[in-house]
């Protein structure tokens, strides 16, 4: 999802190094999501938090997309829809069927069972909650939330990287 939390983990990973697909089913909120990336990079950047060349670089790493497909080839996918569970499900079981077998799937969920998300999948030892608290890039606690059949080794990957992004796990 392209709106307020998936615009700001996009803005995260993408400032981290990552390269980045943006996905939203309306065109118009892929526009807002990317203006609002560049916006507050450039806000970043008058505050001296990074460089006119981070922002330039890390808007060059996000590519976005109208469908899930374009989630093929990730390592990763952080989905950010409404808090609806019927939703959240559409969205997980493209995502596993889009998706490598190996793909780790999380959720930005706070409300939802992460186990009740995996067991639309045919992975669920690779989903995991990855709840990022609003406004993404500035607040650093990531809270990461196991499913019952999250392996250890997903959740540490995921540890992992939440780290890299600058972040707190949780």
């Amino acid at each position: 999802g392209g709106g307020q939390m998936g615009s700001g983990i996009a803005h995260v990973f993408a400032l981290a190094g990552f390269p980045v697909t943006l996905i939203d089913v309306a065109p118009a909120v892929l526009d807002k999501a990317m203006a609002s990336i560049a916006a507050n990079l450039e806000r970043q950047v008058k505050k001296g938090g990074i460089s006119e060349a981070d922002a330039k670089a890390a808007l060059a790493r996000l590519s976005p997309a109208g469908t899930l497909s374009a989630a093929a080839g990730s390592d990763l996918v952080v989905e950010a829809v409404p808090e609806r569970f019927e939703l959240k499900k559409q969205v997980f079981e493209a995502l596993d069927a889009a998706c490598a077998p190996e793909a780790i799937l999380a959720s930005n969920t706070s409300s939802l069972p992460i186990t009740r998300l995996a067991a639309v999948t045919r992975r669920p030892a690779k989903v995991v909650g990855m709840h990022f608290m609003n406004p993404v890039p500035v607040m650093k606690l990531v809270e990461l939330i196991k499913g019952v059949e999250t392996s250890e080794d997903t959740l540490e990957t995921v540890k992992a990287l939440t780290l890299k992004l600058g972040k707190t796990p949780a």
